[in-house]
């Protein structure tokens, strides 16, 4: 959930309420629709299966006591359930369905039934306690209590604003009451305590901005205390050493990325100005050093701490690695590592209204977190990795397609609540500014501090078209008013138009913001055209798996390779040339329309053993093949075979045809 701070006293910037901003057609609406009716439907009927390995809300019947049987699933579980009730939530929000809001009735009234009297509420543990099987409270850290914990108070929070009701609310209080009896007796015992993938810090931050009650705001901070006092702590988890010494993103993709979200809050809420060195060390190094063109984190399937000599080495699960340490076929990107840096990055934008977070946000979205879920919307990556052969000499941990099930459901129900709430990212705002983040056709009714009222409409058939049409309708003001256009990563041309004034764009407005001065009644449409060539993008020269290879960009979208997309036997003997030309062209691909790229290609002509470690190269030349590139997103749609993000790059020799490619 994007964190309202509203309220937050060192928030630069707000967001809108759920209910005053929505995508009306195009992109993000085909989306928000395919997770609310797809997405979201599917994982509810694995949770709500008896039969199921989650039977998830068989879980709190059973803890409950509304039901026999044992805890079954993962011990992050409920947590991962009530990701998928913000999804509800938010799908409630937006189109005021009475059904959902009772469904969403009837899984709180569970919940409260499940919760024990003291107010601690985790079904593996309830369960565990009542059968005597020998799992209890804070038996082991990795039960994700607090995890579960974390996500209560989100969705607890986030239906509070939606519906206005205490229901959920007033279970969130009665954990955060557990917690601080036990962070009282930590404390006074002067002992410590940390907890994985720590999702409560985000939540009692939540918790203190929705009910005001300063005691949530010193929980954060007490947990980060006593996080401190950890000895022999772990890189896995973030606490070898104590907080404000960070300076590298360093071990497990999804307990770091919401780790430093939940120190942006505890800054957004104090000021705490040894926070920031932290925060920007850590994001710096994340983003200039290990993270993937398709803003994957956390590089390993398991690595090693990087820190410390060869008798210190740590193992670390989904880890970041070395700087520049990112290989393809065995790229972890755990999906949930990404919807982190998302909560992050938003965070690090109400502290410092920077375009950079911005446009993470929307390479985050648009060529991860959509890629990790099927067009149809029902099948999901855990890992995402960025080259796939159709046979492997070793076996990778999660499936190397997308799947309808596996055994650790956490990344669609992130998905489920991260594209039902997308729309959060469409405007934030500061006193007298409207900045524009995800561009999408969209409408949103603002009310800026400064006294500014108006709908601001946005038209555009974005990511496919750069050109978008802001119209000011129904302004009420008598104080003029800005309008920060957000010019993406990748633009190097293009113009901002404002009545009769245009400004050109190049490269070196890219990633920055344009501020149009907008007076009362006296301009209502603003118009920005972002060209859109499509372009070659290379990597650092220590990417040694991305070594003379480019990836094809047009606009925020990374564009893949398949099987289907060459006339070659293996799309391994491909070549792109270095003065490629592309033609956009529509596509359709499981029924859904995308604008592909063509290009003519290179094909190498040898002969080869495909099993040899090593052999002699025999090379007869190079043949001129057609190309079709298709968004990254809209991989594993049509079929298994090959897929490669980082295609070989070549030059194109002016001499005869004849000897294009050949060795000089």
């Amino acid at each position: 959930m994007l964190t309202d701070t509203t309220k937050s006293r060192f928030a630069k910037t707000y967001g809108l309420p759920q209910a005053d901003v929505r995508w009306n057609e195009g992109f993000w609406k085909d989306r928000f629709d395919t997770c609310a009716d797809v997405t979201i439907a599917h994982v509810l009927s694995i949770f709500d299966d008896r039969e199921s390995f989650f039977h998830q809300v068989e879980n709190f019947r059973i803890a409950a006591g509304l039901s026999d049987g044992e805890f079954r699933g993962t011990p992050f579980g409920d947590g991962d359930f009530y990701k998928l009730m913000e999804g509800l939530i938010y799908v409630y929000a937006v189109r005021g369905d009475e059904a959902v809001n009772r469904q969403l009735d009837d899984y709180i009234a569970l919940i409260a039934k499940a919760q024990q009297p003291d107010g601690y509420l985790s079904t593996k543990q309830i369960i565990g306690e009542r059968s005597d099987n020998g799992v209890a409270r804070h038996g082991d850290v990795n039960d994700f209590e607090e995890y579960n914990f974390g996500h209560l108070f989100t969705a607890a929070c986030l239906h509070k604003r939606v519906t206005g009701k205490d229901t959920f609310l007033s279970v969130a209080e009665g954990v955060a009451r557990y917690l601080e009896g036990m962070y009282t007796r930590i404390l006074r015992e002067n002992k410590a305590w940390t907890a994985v993938c720590p999702s409560h810090y985000m939540g009692l931050a939540e918790l203190y901005r929705t009910t005001g009650n300063p005691k949530h705001l010193e929980l954060a901070k007490t947990a980060v205390a006593i996080r401190d006092r950890v000895k022999h702590g772990t890189d896995d988890n973030q606490d070898r050493i104590p907080l404000r010494e960070h300076r590298s993103i360093i071990g497990h993709g999804v307990r770091s990325t919401y780790l430093y979200a939940g120190v942006a809050d505890l800054y957004l809420e104090t000021g705490d100005e040894t926070l920031l060195p932290v925060l920007n060390a850590c994001w710096e190094d994340l983003v200039t050093r290990k993270i993937y063109v398709n803003c994957g984190c956390g590089a390993l399937y398991t690595g090693t701490s990087p820190f410390g000599n060869l008798f210190t080495a740590q193992y670390v699960h989904q880890a970041f690695g070395y700087a520049y340490q990112l290989p393809n076929i065995t790229a972890y990107n755990e999906t949930c590592a990404t919807i982190g840096s998302i909560l992050w990055a938003g965070r690090m934008f109400a502290i410092d209204p920077k375009a950079a977070y911005l446009d993470h946000i929307e390479r985050a979205s648009y060529n991860l977190v959509l890629a990790s879920v099927s067009l149809s919307g029902n099948r999901y990556f855990y890992e995402n990795m960025l080259r796939r052969e159709k046979k492997l000499d070793y076996e990778l941990m999660w499936p190397l397609r997308r799947e309808s099930f596996f055994q650790c459901f956490c990344c669609p129900t992130n998905i489920s609540r991260t594209l039902t709430q997308v729309s959060e990212y469409a405007y934030q705002l500061s006193d007298n500014t409207v900045y524009a983040g995800l561009y999408g056709a969209s409408t949103a009714k603002i009310a800026l501090r400064n006294g500014a009222k108006f709908t601001l409409r946005q038209s555009t058939q974005y990511p496919w078209d750069g050109r978008i049409a802001f119209t000011f309708e129904d302004v009420l003001t008598a104080e003029p008013f800005t309008l920060a256009v957000r010019v993406p990563g990748w633009v190097c041309g293009g113009f901002i138009k404002l009545g009769g004034n245009t400004m050109p764009l190049n490269a070196a407005d890219a990633n920055t913001f344009v501020y149009l001065r907008l007076w009362p009644n006296a301009q209502t449409e603003v118009e920005a055209v972002f060209e859109m060539p499509a372009f070659l993008t290379r990597a650092h020269a220590k990417i040694e798996e991305d070594e003379n290879q480019v990836c094809v960009q047009r606009g925020p979208l990374v564009y893949c390779a398949e099987t289907p997309d060459a006339d070659s036997e293996t799309l391994a003997d491909m070549f792109l040339y270095s003065d490629a030309k592309f033609k956009a062209v529509p596509y359709e691909i499981d029924g859904r329309p995308v604008i592909a790229l063509e290009t003519e290609a290179a094909k190498l002509l040898h002969d080869h053993d495909p099993d040899a470690l090593y052999q002699p190269l025999s090379v007869a030349g190079m043949a001129d093949i057609p190309l079709r590139l298709i968004p990254y997103f809209a991989w594993d749609n049509r079929g298994f075979g090959e897929m490669r993000v980082w295609i070989p790059i070549t030059y194109r020799f002016q001499g005869r045809k004849s000897d294009r490619g050949k060795i000089p």
